[in-house]
């Protein structure tokens, strides 16, 4: 087999992750023909198909499989060697691919920032889904750490924990429970309450929280997204139950509050992870450090605001029971 390059192998490891010559030519900003070129390419120099059309989209070949798993492999120790020889010189560089569950996308900026500010010759590559989706990237490599709840069981992971994750009951603040004096986890159920999938760090977190009072567990409407329940909650269409990271600006500008029920917050705990058999750059690894050192700290200055509302909250509650 005559020696690919690696614009090859990154068009296939794409055409493959996409479906679609055009999508993985937007992801390399590049045409549809190249990419056609280089796969047809690729193909000659293996001496068989490695994918086929079905329907609209493309599919590999069992040689694709193949060659997908062997490229992706070799496209990221090309990136490891680099990673290394640059620490060789004292510079932290490379590429920081991280995922994230969509509820710690709020989080993830305080902590990015002053970690590449520091390091200007790292590159991120973000990606943000939910917990199957993230856990699916770390299983493919397609990311190096991931940020979430709880670490999946389903892979073997080293993760620790660095920061404490609030998640309240919100609602409209005109909404009616806002001015209920003793207020209940039964007025809460009997309010059309909001959650998120099964599987979310808040659904299992609000799960939990109920289970533990002898509730039933019985929500008012499922939502696979935090800015559906959100704007549902804002506009009055019930209460929800969220992580505080997410509503921060909600709560900046009035569209929503923390119900005044004795339990909140509900907190659970970030943890940052990577495969346990799966060796990681240098940079990332100089980001899970950054993360486990200073995550507490920078996520408490983000809900300062937060926690100063709580507390006037907490103080009218104990006045009114």
């Amino acid at each position: 087999m005559y020696p690919a390059s690696f614009r090859q192998l990154q068009a296939l490891v794409l055409v493959a992750r996409h479906e679609s010559v055009a999508r993985a030519a937007d992801a390399l900003h590049v045409t549809q023909p190249a990419i056609s070129l280089q796969i047809r390419t690729l193909e000659e120099n293996a001496g068989m198909a490695l994918t086929r059309k079905v329907g609209r989209n493309i599919q590999l070949t069992a040689a694709g499989e193949v060659m997908v798993a062997f490229s992706e492999r070799i496209l990221r120790l090309w990136e490891q060697a680099g990673d290394e020889l640059a620490a060789l010189q004292g510079v932290t560089s490379g590429t920081l691919r991280i995922g994230a569950v969509t509820t710690a996308e709020h989080l993830l900026p305080p902590m990015l920032v002053p970690f590449t500010l520091e390091r200007p010759d790292v590159r991120l590559k973000l990606q943000v889904g939910n917990r199957a989706e993230i856990v699916q990237m770390l299983a493919r490599h397609e990311i190096e750490l991931a940020i979430m709840g709880t670490p999946p069981r389903e892979l073997r992971t080293n993760a620790a924990k660095f920061a404490r994750h609030p998640m309240a009951f919100v609602a409209s603040p005109s909404h009616p429970l806002m001015k209920k004096k003793k207020l209940t986890l039964n007025d809460v159920l009997g309010a059309n309450l909001l959650v998120r999938e099964r599987g979310s760090g808040t659904r299992t977190a609000v799960e939990r929280l109920l289970r533990e009072a002898g509730h039933p567990l019985e929500f008012g409407s499922e939502v696979s997204s935090n800015e559906a329940i959100k704007r549902m909650v804002a506009a009055g269409l019930g209460v929800g139950f969220l992580s505080v990271h997410a509503c921060g600006l909600e709560f900046e500008a009035g569209l929503l509050a923390v119900l005044p029920t004795p339990a909140q917050p509900v907190e659970a705990d970030w943890h940052i992870m990577h495969l346990t058999d799966q060796p990681i750059p240098k940079v990332a690894a100089a980001f899970q450090d950054f993360v486990i050192e200073h995550g507490q700290e920078l996520v408490r200055r983000e809900l300062e605001g937060y926690y100063k509302l709580l507390g006037r909250q907490r103080k009218r509650v104990a006045a009114a029971s």
